[in-house]
């Protein structure tokens, strides 16, 4: 059992019920429709969320007791969310599959966060996007949640260097406030990322 399905099985929701700020913010803006995954989506606030906007929904994680909560968060909204069992490791990145991709505080080591970039950039569909709030390789001291380990964090030149050839919407790396459950709390350093596949 992984650590992030044990971490899951409780009966709240350690990142809350409510769906990122940034993800809120932004998908109201650029306007998106059609079909969206969520990867690393944990227990389901965003791809809920993203439903709610009338998207078809794909939830991808590693933690069965996450997927589980976001069936049963999805239930209690009155949407439908598809679930998947996913280990990244081990995905096979479908070519233009999705009008959008998103990835809340999803947290690899290295060598797979950056096969992961290379996965959305090619599975996202021409004219779809993708959008990512993350932390950053500052977060560290910050203490308000995300890995400890540098290698899990997200530099800057990861988006601009991967997704150099595409229609960066909205480039922000710096200070913000999040209140999201008992685990993402306070004073945080991140990277948002919003790019349109031309």
């Amino acid at each position: 059992m992984n650590d992030w399905n044990t971490r899951f099985q409780t009966d709240n929701y350690v990142y809350g019920k409510e769906p990122d700020a940034f993800l809120k913010e932004y998908h109201k803006k650029v306007k998106i429709s059609g079909d969206a995954l969520a990867i690393a989506e944990g227990e389901g606030r965003n791809a809920v969320y993203l439903a709610e906007q009338g998207m078809n929904v794909t939830a991808w994680d590693y933690a069965e007791s996450g997927l589980a909560k976001t069936n049963k968060l999805a239930e209690e909204r009155g949407v439908t969310v598809s679930t998947a069992l996913v280990d990244l490791n081990e995905v096979n990145w479908s070519e233009t599959k999705w009008d959008e991709i998103v990835c809340i505080f999803g947290h690899f080591p290295t060598e797979l966060r950056q096969k992961t970039l290379q996965g959305v950039k090619v599975a996202v569909k021409p004219g779809g996007y993708f959008l990512t709030e993350v932390y950053s390789h500052y977060q560290v001291p910050y203490k308000s949640g995300g890995p400890k380990d540098l290698n899990f964090l997200y530099r800057p030149e990861e988006f601009l260097n991967t997704f150099a050839d595409w229609h960066i919407i909205h480039f922000f790396m710096g200070e913000v406030v999040r209140r999201e459950g008992n685990l993402h709390n306070g004073l945080s350093h991140v990277i948002q990322f919003v790019g349109k596949k031309p």
